[in-house]
């Protein structure tokens, strides 16, 4: 018989066996090349997204390679939703052992044309509901004690971890300013969270430009710029998806018992770019590090 194609991660084999990890925007790009890897280093995974299809298709690429995945269909930006999903995490697995906040999204517009209706979407996608996901797997499970109860101040009793997907906010985010804002939000909550509920862990990961899925919802016209982006990074090209996963799962695992309140750069040092020296960069680069079986590039970057 066959062998599956499976995940091939820097991390040791077994390094979850028995925990749960929610995923949410689980059915696409850098969440599902997380919901991989956790699931091949033997993690149960709990796909959280608002479309069935795609969470069942990435349920079954696990399955084939031989892990285990449950589907869970909610919209993170409703309270009641988001509580329902957490609890039906619990009815399927048991338990909660990580929260990777990974869902979001927004589209690029200037500041002066966005609309309140689409300033709060965003910050609702981005922001409301990454603290909504954390909160209920905190107050449901991540801080209960032995009789389920919750220490009155949310504080954990027993302990997780939680990482909180951002993006490059450094020095702001023009064209998509309210995304810019929700992701410094969220930056500013992994430190409260951090402090209010130790012993669990919270940290943050923020990704600079990935070759991921995401980039081909971008119109057209941004076509140009998206391919041009390479020489703007220091290291000379885009990360990779698992490069991104590699970075969630080292702050969910043991080795990072004792990080917590931090965000960890996935950039190829792109924010540190200044316009008082002009070299981006000697012109080389690193090898990229691609662990995803399934990994396809963007259309955006072809040809």
């Amino acid at each position: 018989m066959r062998e599956p194609m499976n995940y091939r991660s820097v991390f040791t084999s077994g390094l979850f066996t028995g925990q749960v990890a929610i995923v949410t925007g689980g059915g696409s790009g850098i969440g599902r090349c997380t919901a991989h890897e956790l699931a091949a280093l033997g993690a149960r995974v709990a796909l959280v997204g608002r479309k069935l299809e795609k969470l069942a298709t990435v349920q079954a690429e696990i399955a084939a390679a031989g892990g285990t995945a449950t589907t869970h269909v909610c919209d993170i930006r409703e309270e009641d939703a988001v509580r329902a999903t957490v609890q039906a995490v619990l009815t399927a697995h048991g338990r909660i052992d990580a929260l990777v906040n990974n869902a979001g999204g927004q589209y690029p517009a200037p500041l002066a044309s966005i609309s309140a209706k689409g300033w709060d979407a965003v910050v609702r996608n981005n922001l409301t509901g990454g603290f909504l996901m954390a909160r209920e797997c905190v107050t449901q499970w991540m801080a209960t004690d032995e009789a389920g109860e919750v220490d009155e101040k949310g504080r954990g009793q027993g302990g997780g971890a939680i990482v909180n997907i951002i993006a490059d906010i450094w020095g702001g985010m023009p064209g998509m300013g309210h995304s810019g804002a929700a992701r410094a939000g969220m930056l500013n909550f992994t430190e409260t969270a951090a402090l209010e509920w130790a012993p669990i862990r919270v940290n943050a990961v923020a990704p600079g430009w990935i070759a991921s899925s995401g980039m081909d919802n971008y119109p057209p016209e941004m076509r140009t710029m998206i391919r041009a982006l390479p020489k703007l990074v220091p290291l000379r090209r885009l990360g990779t998806e698992s490069e991104v996963a590699a970075a969630i799962v080292f702050l969910l695992s043991p080795a990072a018992a004792f990080i917590s309140g931090a965000c960890l750069r996935v950039d190829g040092a792109a924010p540190n770019a200044k316009r008082v020296w002009p070299e981006v960069g000697s012109g080389g680069s690193t090898a990229a590090f691609d662990g995803f079986h399934l990994a396809t590039k963007p259309k955006v970057l072809e040809g």
